[in-house]
Protein backbone atom coordinates (compact mmCIF):
# COMPACT_ATOMS: atom_id res chain seq x y z
CA UNK A 1 0.00 0.00 0.00
CA UNK A 2 1.42 3.38 -0.98
CA UNK A 3 0.07 6.88 -0.67
CA UNK A 4 -1.52 8.06 -3.90
CA UNK A 5 -1.33 11.52 -5.37
CA UNK A 6 -4.16 12.54 -3.03
CA UNK A 7 -3.33 13.02 0.63
CA UNK A 8 -5.00 10.43 2.85
CA UNK A 9 -5.85 8.12 -0.06
CA UNK A 10 -3.77 4.99 -0.48
CA UNK A 11 -3.26 2.92 -3.57
CA UNK A 12 -3.47 -0.84 -3.09
CA UNK A 13 -2.15 -3.13 -5.82
CA UNK A 14 -4.18 -6.34 -6.10
CA UNK A 15 -2.75 -8.56 -8.82
CA UNK A 16 -3.12 -6.62 -12.05
CA UNK A 17 -5.57 -4.12 -10.55
CA UNK A 18 -5.45 -1.05 -8.37
CA UNK A 19 -7.80 -0.09 -5.58
CA UNK A 20 -7.94 2.90 -3.26
CA UNK A 21 -8.57 3.12 0.47
CA UNK A 22 -8.43 5.64 3.29
CA UNK A 23 -5.83 5.46 6.06
CA UNK A 24 -8.11 3.26 8.18
CA UNK A 25 -8.59 0.65 5.45
CA UNK A 26 -12.28 0.51 6.26
CA UNK A 27 -13.43 1.78 2.87
CA UNK A 28 -12.10 0.64 -0.48
CA UNK A 29 -12.86 1.70 -4.03
CA UNK A 30 -12.07 -0.47 -7.05
CA UNK A 31 -11.79 1.24 -10.40
CA UNK A 32 -10.22 4.34 -11.83
CA UNK A 33 -9.44 7.43 -9.79
CA UNK A 34 -9.74 10.69 -11.72
CA UNK A 35 -8.33 14.15 -11.04
CA UNK A 36 -11.15 16.28 -12.39
CA UNK A 37 -9.21 19.54 -12.11
CA UNK A 38 -6.38 18.19 -14.28
CA UNK A 39 -8.77 16.03 -16.35
CA UNK A 40 -6.46 13.06 -15.80
CA UNK A 41 -7.01 9.37 -15.09
CA UNK A 42 -4.62 8.72 -12.18
CA UNK A 43 -5.08 4.95 -12.40
CA UNK A 44 -4.19 4.55 -16.09
CA UNK A 45 -0.43 4.92 -15.61
CA UNK A 46 -0.48 2.49 -12.66
CA UNK A 47 -2.36 -0.13 -14.67
CA UNK A 48 -0.07 0.32 -17.66
CA UNK A 49 2.95 -0.48 -15.49
CA UNK A 50 1.20 -3.42 -13.79
CA UNK A 51 0.05 -4.97 -17.04
CA UNK A 52 3.27 -4.73 -19.06
CA UNK A 53 4.28 -7.94 -20.78
CA UNK A 54 7.80 -9.34 -20.95
CA UNK A 55 7.85 -9.66 -24.73
CA UNK A 56 11.06 -11.71 -24.62
CA UNK A 57 8.99 -14.48 -23.00
CA UNK A 58 6.37 -14.57 -25.77
CA UNK A 59 6.66 -17.79 -27.80
CA UNK A 60 7.19 -16.33 -31.28
CA UNK A 61 7.02 -19.82 -32.81
CA UNK A 62 3.33 -19.95 -31.85
CA UNK A 63 2.57 -16.78 -33.83
CA UNK A 64 2.16 -16.06 -37.51
CA UNK A 65 5.07 -13.81 -38.47
CA UNK A 66 4.26 -11.19 -41.10
CA UNK A 67 7.04 -8.86 -42.27
CA UNK A 68 6.33 -5.52 -43.94
CA UNK A 69 9.40 -3.95 -45.58
CA UNK A 70 12.59 -4.58 -43.60
CA UNK A 71 10.62 -5.51 -40.47
CA UNK A 72 12.97 -3.81 -38.00
CA UNK A 73 10.18 -2.70 -35.65
CA UNK A 74 7.85 -5.25 -34.12
CA UNK A 75 4.68 -5.76 -32.17
CA UNK A 76 2.36 -8.62 -31.23
CA UNK A 77 -1.38 -9.06 -31.84
CA UNK A 78 -3.86 -11.48 -30.29
CA UNK A 79 -6.46 -11.88 -33.00
CA UNK A 80 -9.72 -13.78 -33.50
CA UNK A 81 -10.43 -14.69 -37.14
CA UNK A 82 -14.11 -13.76 -36.78
CA UNK A 83 -13.52 -10.47 -34.94
CA UNK A 84 -14.55 -7.56 -37.22
CA UNK A 85 -12.10 -5.21 -35.50
CA UNK A 86 -9.27 -7.72 -36.04
CA UNK A 87 -10.23 -7.89 -39.69
CA UNK A 88 -10.16 -4.10 -39.93
CA UNK A 89 -6.76 -4.00 -38.20
CA UNK A 90 -5.36 -6.57 -40.66
CA UNK A 91 -6.48 -4.40 -43.59
CA UNK A 92 -4.90 -1.30 -42.05
CA UNK A 93 -1.58 -2.99 -41.21
CA UNK A 94 -0.75 -2.94 -44.92
CA UNK A 95 -0.09 0.80 -44.43
CA UNK A 96 2.69 0.24 -41.89
CA UNK A 97 6.19 -0.26 -43.27
CA UNK A 98 9.35 -1.66 -41.69
CA UNK A 99 7.50 -3.76 -39.14
CA UNK A 100 7.21 -7.39 -38.13
CA UNK A 101 3.82 -8.39 -36.75
CA UNK A 102 3.50 -11.56 -34.68
CA UNK A 103 -0.14 -12.65 -34.73
CA UNK A 104 -1.33 -15.10 -32.08
CA UNK A 105 -4.53 -16.79 -33.22
CA UNK A 106 -6.84 -16.32 -30.23
CA UNK A 107 -10.40 -17.40 -31.07
CA UNK A 108 -13.07 -16.18 -28.68
CA UNK A 109 -15.35 -19.17 -29.12
CA UNK A 110 -17.95 -17.79 -26.72
CA UNK A 111 -18.56 -14.95 -29.19
CA UNK A 112 -17.52 -16.66 -32.41
CA UNK A 113 -18.23 -20.42 -32.25
CA UNK A 114 -16.57 -21.18 -35.61
CA UNK A 115 -13.43 -19.10 -34.96
CA UNK A 116 -11.45 -22.01 -33.54
CA UNK A 117 -11.86 -24.07 -36.71
CA UNK A 118 -10.87 -21.07 -38.83
CA UNK A 119 -7.82 -20.37 -36.66
CA UNK A 120 -6.63 -23.96 -37.13
CA UNK A 121 -7.22 -23.78 -40.90
CA UNK A 122 -5.21 -20.54 -41.12
CA UNK A 123 -2.38 -22.06 -39.09
CA UNK A 124 -2.35 -25.23 -41.20
CA UNK A 125 -2.05 -23.31 -44.50
CA UNK A 126 1.16 -23.62 -46.50
CA UNK A 127 1.65 -19.83 -46.38
CA UNK A 128 0.33 -18.71 -42.98
CA UNK A 129 0.79 -14.94 -43.42
CA UNK A 130 -1.00 -15.06 -46.77
CA UNK A 131 -3.79 -17.29 -45.39
CA UNK A 132 -4.29 -14.89 -42.46
CA UNK A 133 -4.34 -11.84 -44.74
CA UNK A 134 -6.71 -13.42 -47.27
CA UNK A 135 -9.16 -14.59 -44.64
CA UNK A 136 -9.13 -11.36 -42.66
CA UNK A 137 -9.50 -9.12 -45.72
CA UNK A 138 -11.73 -11.16 -48.05
CA UNK A 139 -13.08 -14.14 -46.08
CA UNK A 140 -11.19 -16.61 -48.27
CA UNK A 141 -10.30 -19.67 -46.21
CA UNK A 142 -8.49 -22.66 -47.61
CA UNK A 143 -9.58 -25.75 -45.73
CA UNK A 144 -6.32 -27.47 -44.88
CA UNK A 145 -7.77 -29.84 -42.33
CA UNK A 146 -6.06 -30.30 -39.04
CA UNK A 147 -2.38 -30.20 -38.20
CA UNK A 148 -0.33 -29.72 -35.04
CA UNK A 149 -1.11 -26.13 -34.03
CA UNK A 150 -0.63 -23.70 -31.15
CA UNK A 151 -4.21 -22.43 -30.89
CA UNK A 152 -4.88 -23.99 -27.47
CA UNK A 153 -1.49 -22.73 -26.20
CA UNK A 154 -2.31 -19.24 -27.51
CA UNK A 155 -5.62 -19.29 -25.66
CA UNK A 156 -3.85 -20.28 -22.42
CA UNK A 157 -1.17 -17.64 -23.01
CA UNK A 158 -3.73 -14.92 -23.66
CA UNK A 159 -5.70 -15.90 -20.57
CA UNK A 160 -2.53 -15.85 -18.44
CA UNK A 161 -1.83 -12.31 -19.69
CA UNK A 162 -5.36 -11.18 -18.82
CA UNK A 163 -6.38 -10.80 -22.46
CA UNK A 164 -10.12 -11.14 -22.86
CA UNK A 165 -10.83 -9.24 -26.07
CA UNK A 166 -9.48 -8.87 -29.56
CA UNK A 167 -7.57 -7.36 -31.08
CA UNK A 168 -5.10 -6.94 -28.26
CA UNK A 169 -1.83 -5.33 -29.26
CA UNK A 170 1.39 -5.69 -27.29
CA UNK A 171 4.12 -3.26 -28.19
CA UNK A 172 7.81 -4.08 -28.02
CA UNK A 173 8.14 -2.13 -24.75
CA UNK A 174 5.55 -4.46 -23.16
CA UNK A 175 2.69 -1.97 -23.20
CA UNK A 176 -0.65 -3.63 -23.89
CA UNK A 177 -3.64 -2.13 -25.69
CA UNK A 178 -7.00 -3.84 -25.95
CA UNK A 179 -9.05 -2.87 -28.97
CA UNK A 180 -8.50 -1.44 -32.41
CA UNK A 181 -5.95 1.36 -32.74
CA UNK A 182 -5.65 3.67 -35.75
CA UNK A 183 -2.54 3.10 -37.85
CA UNK A 184 -1.28 6.59 -36.93
CA UNK A 185 -1.34 5.65 -33.23
CA UNK A 186 0.42 2.35 -33.89
CA UNK A 187 3.08 4.22 -35.86
CA UNK A 188 3.46 6.76 -33.05
CA UNK A 189 4.04 3.97 -30.53
CA UNK A 190 6.57 2.29 -32.83
CA UNK A 191 8.66 5.45 -33.35
CA UNK A 192 12.24 5.09 -32.25
CA UNK A 193 12.11 1.34 -32.18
Amino acid sequence: MRESQISGVYEVIMGRNAAYTDDTGRYMIFGHLFDMQEQKDLTAAVLEKLNRVDVSALPRGDAIKTVHGEGKRQFYVFSDPDCPYCQQLEKELVGIDNVTVYTYLFPLVGLHPDAYRKAVAIWCANDRPLALFEFMTSGKLSENGDCPNPVDRNIRLGNSLGINGTPTIIFDDGAIHSGLLPVAEIERRLVGR
